[in-house]
């Protein structure tokens, strides 16, 4: 009971998502695929400071 509405809703949304054509904005897809002309280095950006995580002594509580 009480499924009704909500499934409903999924539906409708289903159908706005099925049968709506978005507006493609061409010239920044054009753009994004040419680029910019500048490269960036995201690296350094992808690194995470994980090495905590990475050793499992650290895991442990060391008052046990």
């Amino acid at each position: 009971m009480g499924r009704g509405r909500a499934k409903a809703k999924q539906t409708k949304v289903a159908r706005t998502l099925k049968y709506t054509v978005p507006r493609t904005d061409l010239s920044a897809l054009e753009q994004e695929l040419h680029g910019s002309g500048e490269l960036v280095d995201n690296s350094a950006a992808d690194e995470s400071d994980d090495t905590d995580l990475d050793d499992p002594g650290t895991w442990a509580s060391s008052g046990r």
